[in-house]
């Protein structure tokens, strides 16, 4: 039934993504006069659909993808001397219906950011020079001479960096080295080198910090350690075993060491602070085993509603940084830094719809707008097959002043299909990969 349930939301989720992105191909054409034969959701026979003016409306068999057919759209289709044909038209208008899909799909992204801003938007308080707040023993980080409780000053060429600058940069310099600054008990220390590892199996890069936070109950579960020593919703923990909790991390840590032993824990409720004696309980979650006291942890973000104007200029900015994010792991790739596994193929996709349905439509929508985003990205590749590589061949023919030949132009798209197909092939090889066990 999930499966179900997710082929479905994956199926909206696609639908809605190529609808726009050919309304793009489809208005751009006609506000030139390109004669547009077909507007298809799908590729393959006909199943139904119906026939405007001039344009066949119709869907397809096969349901992921979709094309607008534009008359006299290849060197060698019998109406490319009509002059409302594709390739009678000036470069310049050829330019914009190309780039017309992935640019609607970026207004898309931002238009479903905004409006989610317009109603919820995460105001997280952000220092300029966050503080780190767990490490990973044996991570890249730890290893480079960061300690708990730095203040991270500079990161590569980055001043003042906030926690989401400095996730980026990590996240896309897999075995990639970075300058970082930091400041240690209000004393600037020696810059240090820190080389983010690769994770195998999702292709990032991993420094094995995490940002300090204030670290809250955000539920107390009836019935257990948490209940029983009085715990309650709201209250900050400060400290375990007397180890600073600067992180959920760290608080999950000492729990482990613990291995079922008393904790001490200090928490500050209504500003004044109180110490309890806790002892965890192991529990199996998700298929994993915790040592756990029964509570549900929260770090301390204000939501707010934006007006449209503001909503709009932080969805500009939003997107702004997930496009940048993408592009560090499409370099990250091609300088063999980081793994193709961070790609997602249909199957996850597919995965994430159902799960994000399930969440509600604020997480269905925002995987949407990032889906969205991805798509625009990707068609704007260099791939003979795509719209990028239809942009990179009108503007060499705009440069040399001169059509391609037909021969050389049928060479290239045979290369890109091949090329579309391998990746194909091997997303959907890497998709399967990561829902296997193991």
């Amino acid at each position: 039934m999930t499966i179900l349930q997710n082929i479905g939301w994956l199926l909206l989720l696609i639908g809605v993504m190529i609808l726009i992105h050919e309304l793009g191909h489809y208005w751009a054409a006609r506000l030139f006069d390109v004669k547009v034969e077909a507007f298809s959701f799908g590729f393959g026979p006909r199943l139904f659909g119906f026939r405007g003016r001039e344009t066949d409306f119709r869907f397809s068999l096969v349901l992921f993808g979709g094309y607008v057919k534009m008359a006299g759209e290849q060197a060698g289709d019998e109406a490319v001397n009509d002059p409302r044909s594709f390739l009678a038209k000036p470069r310049w208008q050829r330019l914009i219906i190309a780039f017309a899909g992935p640019m609607m799909n970026i207004v898309l992204a931002i238009i479903l950011v905004a409006g989610l801003f317009t109603v919820r938007f995460p105001k997280a308080p952000l220092t300029h020079s966050p503080t780190v707040g767990f490490l990973t023993p044996d991570g890249a980080a730890a290893k480079a001479g960061v300690r708990e409780g730095d203040r991270v000053l500079r990161i590569d060429e980055i001043q003042n960096p906030t926690w989401e600058d400095i996730t980026l940069k990590e996240v896309g310099s897999a075995n990639r080295p970075m300058a970082v600054l930091v400041e240690r008990e209000d004393k600037r220390q020696d810059a240090i080198t820190l080389t983010p590892a690769l994770d195998e199996k999702n292709g990032i890069g991993v420094a094995g910090w995490a940002e300090q936070n204030r670290v809250q109950i955000a539920v107390v579960e009836p019935g257990t350690e948490a209940a029983r020593v009085g715990l309650e919703r709201g209250d900050i923990l400060l400290k375990a075993n007397e180890q600073t909790i600067r992180s959920t991390p760290k608080l999950h840590e000492i729990m482990r060491a613990s291995s079922g032993k008393p904790v001490d824990l200090v928490y500050l409720r209504e500003g004044k602070e109180h110490q309890v004696t806790v002892r965890p309980a192991y529990q199996m979650l998700e298929g994993q085993g915790r040592w756990r006291i029964g509570v549900q942890l929260e770090s301390p973000v204000t939501f707010v509603s934006l007006p449209v104007s503001e909503a709009v200029v932080e969805s500009v900015r939003a997107n702004a940084r997930n496009a940048g994010l993408i592009f560090q792991f499409l370099r990250g790739i091609l300088e063999r830094r980081m793994s193709p596994k961070s790609l997602e193929g249909p199957i996850r996709i597919a995965q994430m719809s159902g799960q994000a349905a399930r969440e509600g439509a604020f997480s269905f929508v925002g995987l949407m707008a990032m889906v969205s985003l991805n798509l625009a990205i990707f068609n704007l590749l260099p791939i003979p097959i795509l719209d990028g590589g239809v942009i990179l061949m009108l503007l060499i023919e705009m440069l040399l002043r001169r059509d391609l030949s037909l021969a050389v132009k049928e060479a290239v798209f045979k290369v890109g299909f091949v090329f579309l197909m391998m990746v194909v092939m091997f997303v959907l090889y890497n998709d399967i990969t990561k829902i296997l066990p193991g």
